[in-house]
């Protein structure tokens, strides 16, 4: 079996997957830690945005991609993939959502599945970095601004149009301004009797 038929038998990850775990600390020690993991991906399945903490958000993340690249590639009829499926989702009507909701939702794509932004952080208070955690299209409102100008609507074209008037106006009186000062004589120049002032001769000596 070559490299490329290996790959094959891989999902491949859209996102940076660090090479060891995040050492999220439980008092039920590992057994916790997979189970504060697994309502994690549940409730992302579930509501497709949350708000957590960083480093738990930031592991969370890399199981929900692999969740969802392997429904993908695999389908709801291979068993391995339905195991999966069922251990990490606590709810289990999420399983139905996630291969005839996230999957035709994601096949597509030619990016990650998830999305993660930093959250800002309460002050004063104890310092833990927070994050939000989504699944693209997703029905809520984006937390980006819209940088877009929205050059298309009715009252930026008008707008648009009004300041191209105003500056053909200006245009127009500047070149008329213009106009009207070159057509006046300058002094010394072409064209203009310049007369000399008389002035007395200088006296010249005699011989």
């Amino acid at each position: 079996m070559n490299q490329a038929e290996v790959t094959k038998l891989m999902s491949h990850l859209r996102i940076a997957i660090r090479p060891r775990h995040r050492n999220l600390k439980n008092p039920d020690g590992p057994e916790g830690r997979l189970n504060k993991l697994r309502k994690t991906v549940t409730a992302l399945v579930k509501h497709e945005r949350i708000e957590l903490n960083y480093q738990r958000a930031d592991e969370a993340r890399g199981y929900t991609e692999r969740l969802i690249s392997d429904a993908i590639r695999h389908g709801d009829c291979h068993k391995p993939t339905m195991e999966m499926a069922d251990f990490w989702l606590l709810e289990k009507q999420l399983v139905h959502k996630l291969f005839k909701v996230l999957v035709p939702r994601f096949e597509e794509y030619k990016v990650s599945a998830t999305r993660m932004y930093k959250a800002p952080k309460d002050y004063p208070g104890w310092y833990r970095k927070r994050a939000v955690l989504e699944l693209r299209g997703n029905p809520y409102p984006s937390l980006l601004p819209n940088q877009s100008n929205n050059r298309n609507l009715l009252h930026n074209v008008l707008m648009d149009e009004a300041k191209k008037d105003y500056r053909r106006e200006k245009y127009a009186e500047l070149a008329a301004q213009i106009g009207s000062e070159g057509s006046q004589p300058v002094p010394g120049s072409v064209g203009e009797k310049v007369t000399a002032s008389k002035q007395p001769k200088a006296a010249q000596p005699q011989s």
